[in-house]
């Protein structure tokens, strides 16, 4: 709550532009002029969007972000409370607190869980996975076996490395398991497997291709295409990156307590923790060689920020790890050795407590300093002239901020995301188009309907052109004339 409280402050929300879309695809299937199932998009994974869906519906929680914060804040601490209960069971209380303290207090996390990121969501379905498959060893009990499947099934509806692990868990079962393994191992893929089933179904039903998130308009593939980043086609690279990423996310104390923890942890035999927990960072580091996943770090060629926050993955990985070395220590020591460890951890960030080392806050403030620019100038511009029900044709995604940030209901544009009615304007504007107010990008569907409509004596007037920095021109058009008669604005 505090951390949340510090970055509202701050206005530092939506300083992702993920953020802002994820909170507003939430918004959208309700506040649309088709809302509806359709809405909830095909890219990114449903679930977070179905958290902040009920506090979306507040305008208020919309408008100041907190819609997106809350149940992002309540993963994070279903999370703490997860991993505290694994580490308790693998490493006893005093290393279950420290892998709680070291989790918990780092700054790069304490951001996304402040937000409408998904990273908070999928950490708690990972680490619900984790405690289910230690109390399995102990229990052997089905109940285990299904809260495991069920959290890999949640995961799985997070983020695309929920996929990943449900074929390692449903080993460990069968390993795992004394008897019925078969049995145990089945149950756990039913339930687990019913996200991404789910996935591939909905996929097919909007588009008519079940791979259309991985290879279709708007997916990780068709943005980068064929450019070359570094780790492409090569894996010392893409390990490099994403170590690099780690390293900057978890703080240097940190990541090196826990590269010396993974070997207590070893000595103790947790072999299974530590592999789980490994398997997010081998599928960023697979994704970069192989699917076209970039990551660039400010201390690597070229010296910028992208995925930057992937790094985050090893937050669990490390944080246990480092716990394990509390185990080290006699009982009646591990109190003191739990805190220190904690002190050790944290001392880069306490000693040098200044936000432009938090990498994730300063990715999402170096990111979108020309974006929000923008949006605010936008906003500032249409707060005093828009009147409401006159309808803006524009387009969803970075557009959307203007609303949202002129509390204007979604369900007053008018986008690409409205399907057939949109297709139908677009072509036939004479018949359909009746938006009295067009906000377009430079170059984008919306400057060419735009454009397309003066064929048929349907005049729109650029009233505002925004130019900021290396940002695309954004360009806002009163409608002034039309075959229809229909006058509006000065003439």
């Amino acid at each position: 709550m505090a951390a949340t409280w510090f970055f509202c402050r701050q206005g530092a929300l939506f300083s992702y532009g993920d953020a802002e879309a994820h909170l507003n695809m939430a918004r959208r299937v309700f506040d649309s002029q088709t809302p509806g199932y359709d809405m909830i998009g095909r890219i990114w994974l449903p679930l977070p969007h179905l958290l902040m869906m009920p506090l979306a519906r507040v305008d208020s929680l919309w408008h100041n972000g907190l819609a997106g914060a809350i149940p992002s804040g309540a993963c994070f601490v279903a999370a703490s409370l997860f991993l505290f209960g694994a580490a308790w069971r693998i490493f006893g209380p005093e290393a279950g607190a420290a892998s709680v303290g070291l989790f918990a207090t780092n700054p790069n996390f304490l951001y996304l869980q402040s937000t409408a990121m998904t990273e908070a969501v999928f950490a708690a379905c990972l680490l619900a996975v984790l405690y289910c498959t230690v109390r399995f060893r102990q229990t052997q009990g089905s109940p285990s076996v299904i809260g495991a499947g069920i959290a890999a099934c949640l995961g799985a509806l997070t983020r695309y490395e929920g996929w990943f692990l449900i074929p390692f868990v449903a080993a460990y079962f069968m390993l795992a398991a004394r008897k019925r393994r078969v049995l145990m191992a089945a149950l756990f893929s039913f339930l687990a497997v019913l996200g991404p089933l789910w996935w591939l179904s909905h996929n097919w039903w909007l588009t008519g291709d079940v791979l259309d998130f991985y290879r279709g308009p708007n997916s990780a593939l068709s943005i980068q295409g064929s450019v070359y980043y570094p780790g492409r086609g090569n894996w010392r690279a893409a390990w490099v990156y994403y170590r690099t990423a780690a390293q900057l996310c978890a703080g240097p104390g940190l990541f090196w307590a826990g590269a010396a923890g993974v070997v207590t942890a070893l000595m103790k035999r947790a072999f299974w923790p530590l592999i789980l927990l490994s398997l997010p960072a081998c599928f960023y580091v697979w994704s970069v060689h192989s699917a076209a996943v970039p990551i660039f770090v400010p201390t690597l060629w070229p010296n910028t920020f992208y995925n930057t926050r992937y790094g985050l993955a090893v937050l669990p990985l490390l944080a246990l790890s480092s716990a394990a070395l509390v185990a080290l220590f006699p009982g009646r020591f591990r109190r003191a050795a739990s805190v220190a460890v904690i002190a050790a951890a944290m001392a880069s960030w306490a000693l040098l407590p200044r936000a432009e080392r938090w990498v994730t806050w300063r990715e999402a403030e170096v990111n979108s300093e020309g974006r929000r620019q923008w949006v605010r100038d936008a906003a500032e511009y249409l707060q005093g002239r828009y009147v409401r029900g006159s309808g803006i044709i524009t387009s969803f995604g970075d557009m959307t901020a203007i609303f949202r940030r002129m509390d204007l209901p979604l369900r007053e544009t008018f986008t690409a995301d409205n399907g057939v009615p949109w297709t139908a304007t677009v072509k036939r504007p004479d018949l359909f188009l009746r938006q009295q107010w067009a906000v377009a990008m430079g170059g984008d569907e919306v400057q060419s309907a735009v454009n397309r409509a003066a064929r048929y004596g349907i005049r729109y007037r650029m009233e505002k052109m925004i130019i900021s920095g290396r940002e695309p021109v954004i360009e806002i058009y009163r409608r002034v004339g039309g075959p229809s008669g229909a006058q509006t604005g000065s003439p």
